[in-house]
């Protein structure tokens, strides 16, 4: 009896409240933090999806650049020759020198870009016969014609055969006793033999060392003709390799560097301007300094406000809630007779 005469019903009521309020405050700061952790989770989502799209179109507009911008660095093409054989003199069968005609076009587009520089160099795989030795030095003349069939640009140059090395422009036959001939062919005898090594010579011959197209009137096909009826050839192929200066320089010799600077370049740009697009779009007003000061006071006012309201109504849910759980015996007390 004693220890029940110290717990009061008021001393219940409160402590019923006081669990209530704790209750509700921890219900309302699980809510809180889940809801807040969830609004993170999707902002971060939102956010990765958007860098990611960003750095997608900055890629792509990188590469659009770079191959609109890059014109073609090299380009090859076989050479086939022919003659001429409709002679009038019975005598002679072959009419022409060795002619070829080579196509600039590629996919129905123009392999010279304008205003680039260009080098055209001319590979002969000749074999070392006695007749291309006594043959000495011959002409190589190289014609560039529009699509009309006018004559765009001109080439002549001369070569001789040389048998250890490649060369540009010209170059003279080396002597080689024939002593020294006898003992190289002994020694690739076996290879020879085999058909793992030709006693051919590979000559190199420079036909434009610095050709740049014209851009009213383009290039369409390149005439190459060798001053020499006597000339033997096993194959030949047409080489052209573009001179880069500039940024052009840059973005070819150095692409994996371009390409890092030119994506983040890009990649910045465009998260300025959606930053700016998206404030724009946030204020919807003009930005006067005015109109950002008012709208900021507004803002904190409802803002203090709205969590005043809050809060009083969660000091009610509160007390309604432990009125519900532990009613009040006072209004019950009988007057002492």
């Amino acid at each position: 009896m004693d220890q029940e005469s110290h717990l009061r019903p008021g001393d219940d009521q409160e402590l019923s409240t006081l669990i209530g309020r704790a209750l509700m405050a921890l219900q309302d700061s699980v809510i809180m933090v889940i809801a807040h952790a969830r609004q993170r989770a999707v902002q971060g989502f939102i956010l990765f999806i958007i860098l990611t799209l960003l750095l997608w179109v900055a890629a792509f507009s990188y590469g659009s650049f770079y191959y609109s911008y890059m014109p073609l660095a090299a380009f090859s093409a076989p050479v086939n020759y022919y003659y001429r054989t409709d002679c009038e003199s019975p005598a002679s069968f072959l009419c022409s020198y060795p002619v070829a005609n080579i196509s600039l076009m590629r996919n129905k587009k123009h392999v010279l870009t304008f205003g680039q520089a260009y080098q055209m160099s001319l590979q002969l795989e000749m074999p070392d016969s006695p007749t291309n030795q006594e043959l000495g030095m011959f002409m190589i003349k190289t014609t560039c014609f529009s699509r009309d069939g006018g004559q765009v640009a001109s080439s002549a140059r001369s070569a001789r055969q040389q048998l250890s090395a490649s060369s540009s422009r010209f170059s003279m036959l080396r002597y080689r006793s024939d002593l020294l001939r006898y003992l190289g062919t002994l020694l690739f005898l076996p290879a020879f033999l085999t058909g793992v090594a030709e006693q051919k010579q590979v000559l190199e011959v420079e036909l434009f060392s610095d050709y740049t197209d014209d851009p009213y009137v383009p290039s369409m096909t390149a005439v190459i003709e060798i001053l020499s009826s006597k000339v033997q050839i096993y194959s030949s192929q047409l080489y052209i390799h573009a001179h880069f200066t500039g940024m052009r320089y840059v973005l070819f010799n150095f692409p994996l560097l371009s390409a890092m600077v030119g994506v983040f370049s890009n990649f910045i740009f465009l998260s300025v301007v959606f930053v700016l697009c998206y404030v724009r779009l946030l204020l919807k007003v003009d930005w006067g300094p005015d109109q950002l000061g008012t709208d900021g006071l507004l803002s904190d006012r409802e803002e203090n406000t709205n969590s005043k309201q809050e809060e009083d109504e969660k000091d009610a849910a509160a007390a309604g809630t432990a009125d519900l759980m532990f009613p009040s015996d006072e209004p019950h007390k009988s007057e002492p007779s």
